[in-house]
């Protein structure tokens, strides 16, 4: 086996087992499970892990590199108008290769499935366009962000109730693990080229305006359809009584993964092809190593999809259902904390993130600490996200409130943090929330009997909404820290204070 492979698949171990241990945990002492479920679940894991493993190396080798070298080329091109139009086409075109996206358009019903994966991506690319514009006239990320979320915020009361949740769902499901490398090496490509003292801080950003896009896109698409049409589709579980038919559920399904992710990675490839032919960028040793990355990434991505979709949601909707079916009801919120403060480590784009963000700062903001912020960021989402389904408490009461604190904060707060902050939002909120945590949510809101598209959906939204805060707490920390070691010994500097920049600590 490579040995990157092998690396890889040890760490999508290390972020798999807590999440599996807590569900078997669950299923032997509170909800007891059927055999067959659990074995489905467990096969799924293994799938997960894999599949995880093998897609990180692949996004790291292909996706990366891909989106950094078309950054380098727009950067240094004058014709702005070139480079908006280029940056709108990949952000529709990475848009439309998200799985998670093809997960979310299938649960409203009352818009056409094409119509709404459109209508997000076309969201996604004008705000991709915009967060490249951003980087080139070097405007402030914090000031943009308030303007735009002020707009949304003030849309939302406006917006029809069955589509609010879904809205603020579809900003968080948009950034998943084809979207997120491409558009943060993009972000890296583009800043580049300045080597400014700023560079490094607006690498970061552009996944975090681009999950403004959708939010904007289907509040509008709502004025169009019928709100009280809208209804969930609950997937079939599939029946199995033998570790055969356990085996015959993920084959049978397996296919139709396959062919679901090709198509969404063959534009891609088609852009990576051009713009060979166009900028001769890559020699030949680096285009063997993206194609091997683009296999790495398809055959990771349909494991991994097919693992989540047919081993982990089913569990998750039955272990919800049962757990909200109880005379315990309450438990609910402790154990969605628990859930979301590991599932959130399950996550491939969140692996990318914290990786990219340790090299970029030179390891000033180290993995683990970006790991702990965001696990502690999930785990509150998903007790709010229980609150919401037992109370049924509307997401405006929650996301409004929120959305202000985090930008509040981020004038306080170094620029690289409000970066990494709004980045990590959507990063956080990637395929494991949308096929295990939705599920839970939507089977404990079906026992209970409540609105499922108002109080169910909007879990993603919480996911993508925490980490906000959590991120730009631990900036507070780090500038706290800096004044405290200026006092200590002037000559060391962690942050300069005139650049909110990272630099190495030296020490004369």
């Amino acid at each position: 086996m490579n040995r990157t492979l092998k690396v890889k698949i040890m760490e999508s171990l290390s972020a798999v087992l807590p999440i599996t241990g807590i569900v078997l945990v669950i299923s032997v002492f509170l909800v007891p499970l059927e055999v067959g479920i659990m074995a489905m679940f467990l096969v799924g894991a293994v799938m997960l892990i894999f599949g995880m493993g093998m897609f990180q190396l692949g996004a790291e080798i292909a996706m990366e590199p891909l989106g950094e070298g078309i950054g380098i080329q727009m950067s240094k091109s004058r014709k702005k108008l070139l480079v908006v139009l280029i940056a709108f086409f990949m952000g529709v075109l990475i848009t439309i290769a998200e799985p998670d996206l093809q997960v979310l358009s299938n649960q409203v019903p009352s818009v056409p499935n094409q119509v709404l994966i459109f209508t997000v991506a076309a969201g996604v690319g004008i705000c991709l366009a915009m967060a490249v514009l951003r980087i080139v006239w070097k405007i402030d990320l914090s000031t943009i962000l308030i303007v735009m979320y002020a707009v949304v915020l003030i849309f939302s009361f406006f917006v029809p109730d069955g589509f609010l949740a879904v809205a603020f769902d579809s900003g968080g499901v948009t950034t998943g693990p084809i979207t997120v490398p491409f558009i943060m090496a993009l972000g890296v490509g583009l800043s580049a080229v300045r080597g400014d003292k700023d560079a490094s801080s607006d690498s970061f950003g552009l996944v975090a305006i681009s999950s403004v896009g959708p939010i904007m896109a289907v509040m509008i698409l709502g004025y169009c359809f019928s709100a009280e049409e809208t209804a969930y589709g609950a997937s079939g579980i599939a029946t199995v009584e033998t570790m055969r038919d356990v085996i015959l559920a993920f084959g049978w399904e397996l296919p139709h993964y396959a062919r679901e992710v090709l198509i969404s990675l063959l534009p891609i490839a088609g852009v990576f092809l051009v713009f060979q032919l166009v900028s001769r960028r890559y020699k030949q040793r680096q285009i063997i190593r993206i194609i091997m990355g683009f296999l790495y990434t398809y055959v990771g991505l349909v494991v991994f999809l097919c693992g989540v979709n047919v081993g982990f949601a089913p569990a998750g909707t039955l272990l919800g259902y049962e757990l909200a079916a109880s005379s315990q009801k309450w438990l609910l919120i402790p154990i969605g904390m628990l859930i979301g403060y590991f599932i959130v480590k399950a996550e491939p784009a969140i692996q990318i993130l914290n990786h990219q963000v340790q090299s970029v700062t030179n390891g000033f903001i180290p993995a683990k600490s970006m790991n702990r912020c965001l696990s502690a960021g999930v785990a509150i989402s998903l007790g709010l996200a229980m609150v919401r389904i037992l109370t049924g408490i509307s997401i405006q009461w929650i996301v409004i409130p929120g959305y202000i604190i985090a930008l509040i904060m981020s004038r306080f707060v170094p620029k690289i943090f409000v970066g990494i902050a709004f980045d990590s939002g959507g990063v956080a909120s990637g395929p494991m929330t949308s096929t295990f945590v939705l599920p839970l949510c939507i089977g404990a809101c079906e026992a209970i009997g409540g609105n499922i598209m108002t109080d169910a959906f909007g879990a993603v939204a919480l996911v993508a909404l925490t980490p906000l805060i959590a991120i730009q707490l631990m900036g507070i920390q780090y500038r706290t820290k800096q004044n405290r070691q200026q006092k200590m010994t002037k000559p060391v500097n962690l942050i300069p204070e005139d650049s909110d920049s990272i630099v190495e600590i030296k020490e004369d």
